[in-house]
């Protein structure tokens, strides 16, 4: 080892590591307001803004012809979207650590095999899916689940014991397999007994996309054009897919689909631009001995926290309320306005935000232009607009994020979000699987529910039980008792 390189690592070691806060609130605002619109009441007179555009208020009938895009719809895409730019920031280090690609790609496998386990174990543990009949029992192994998930996949804090660390899910796993074998299901749902099939689509999307997402940007992290080249040959694809061609009789793979389905792919049209700005948090976040100097003002920051805001606010209710041509031109405009802003980057957190702000432009200006086509924007089955547009939106709710928590330093103001993004798994079962079977078994739920009836008091007590989730979460995360996969 040259004296240069000795040097370097001798810097890494003494120089603090940054973490991406912004990264983390994201995927805890993502993650939240997934809980938080699964607690809305679907009776009463709420707007349709706050379903997802294709289940609209009265009747909330799924229409796949309805175009239109809610904050509801936004969810997913921004979790898809920090999954993607994490990919970089996880393996990156165990790249800097010296292994090899083939340790990697184990552990790119290992990951999607959890993830695919924890959406068929959790669906298996739901109480709604264990029985849609009234009764304790099923709240009680509601209960039970989590613990069961609980036990295989928390990560204890390090200083415990080496034997403890493997006890844990040992343990949890020995409970899962007693459990999935033994209980039976309602004989009108797919199967009686435990079942491959019955699984959690959302996590087995992320699932899919994690490994897929993970060897793209491995196999691509040096040549950045490749990566989205491979969004080029997806295209086609995917447009084709549904034509009964050679390539849907190739990709189909029936035996597989309780896995993998080629339609989950379509999603790295959001994950894969993620990995690049993934790429670049990860260079930010390398440690250095002196910062460049800034040329930007607190009050350009200020403004381009206006305008990242605000691009949210003028695509949702545009494109929900179908006001497409005033929605292109103030997007237009909105985008020129911050273009200018974001001039002349000088610092490393400059740089960045410039570089996530030429794209989010770049990803935007596509979405608008493929909004009339399939009928406009749609999240069920996704659009073109779809993908490039909530990119857009995931990039700008990144840069403002950036700016409040690294520039303002805000930090204290966003730590329950960030605590959530660092334990999403935990956060996604938490309602499910512990609060709603507690108020339940309590006998709490229904004299809550009755007092909350209206459409707007229904809400407020979804937005309580998110925030008593967010806590509990939080304080797990303190803890360090935080669910890996």
């Amino acid at each position: 080892m040259t004296s240069e390189n000795s040097l370097e690592l001798n810097t890494q070691k003494t120089l603090p590591f940054r973490r991406a806060d912004a990264l983390d609130a994201l995927r805890g605002i993502a993650i939240l307001a997934m809980i938080l619109s699964g607690t809305i009441p679907f009776e009463g007179t709420l707007p349709a803004w706050m379903y997802h555009a294709q289940v609209p208020p009265p009747d909330y009938k799924f229409n796949p012809n309805l175009p239109g895009l809610t904050w509801v719809d936004l969810v997913f895409p921004l979790f898809l979207f920090a999954l993607g730019a994490a990919i970089p920031l996880a393996y990156s280090r165990r790249l800097e650590r010296g292994q090899t690609q083939g340790p990697i790609i184990l552990a790119i496998f290992k990951r999607g095999f959890l993830l695919a386990a924890f959406a068929i174990i959790s669906q298996h543990l739901r109480p709604v899916v264990i029985s849609s009949e009234p009764g304790d029992y099923k709240w009680q192994f509601g209960l039970l689940g989590f613990v069961i998930l609980f036990l295989i996949f928390v990560r204890l804090p390090r200083s415990l014991p080496k034997w403890l660390q493997i006890a844990v899910p040992a343990l949890g796993w020995a409970a899962a397999i007693i459990f999935l074998t033994n209980i039976r299901y309602p004989s009108d749902s797919k199967s009686q007994f435990f079942s491959l099939e019955r699984s959690d689509i959302i996590i087995l999307i992320l699932a899919n996309i994690a490994v897929f997402a993970a060897l793209i940007w491995l196999f691509t992290r040096q040549n950045w054009l490749a990566r989205l080249a491979i969004l080029v040959f997806l295209f086609p694809l995917f447009l084709s897919f549904s034509n009964d061609g050679w390539n849907t009789q190739f990709l189909k793979l029936e035996s597989l689909k309780w896995l993998f389905n080629f339609d989950f792919l379509k999603y790295l049209f959001i994950a894969i631009p993620g990995t690049l700005v993934g790429d670049w948090i990860a260079d930010w976040l390398k440690p250095r001995e002196e910062e460049k100097k800034a040329n930007w003002q607190p009050g350009k920051y200020t403004l381009l926290l206006i305008i990242a805001i605000a691009l949210q606010f003028i695509l949702l209710v545009g494109l929900q309320s179908r006001w497409l041509v005033a929605t292109t031109l103030l997007s237009f405009l909105g985008c020129v306005l911050g273009y200018q802003l974001v001039r002349h980057a000088n610092s490393d957190t400059e740089k960045l935000i410039q570089k996530i702000y030429h794209w989010a432009c770049y990803w935007l200006a596509i979405g608008l232009a493929f909004e009339p086509y399939e009928g406009g924007i749609k999240k069920d089955s996704a659009t073109m607009s779809y993908f490039f547009v909530t990119t857009a939106m995931s990039m700008f709710l990144l840069i403002a994020l950036l700016v409040a928590i690294d520039i303002f330093k805000q930090r204290q103001s966003f730590q329950l979000f960030i605590d959530n993004g660092k334990n999403p798994l935990l956060a996604y079962v938490a309602f499910g699987n512990f609060l709603w079977p507690i108020l339940e078994l309590l006998g709490l739920q229904k004299p809550i529910s009755e007092m909350m009836n209206a459409p707007w008091l229904g809400f407020l007590k979804g937005l309580i039980y998110t925030l008593i989730i967010a806590i509990l979460v939080s304080l797990c995360t303190k803890l360090k008792l935080i669910w890996k996969t």
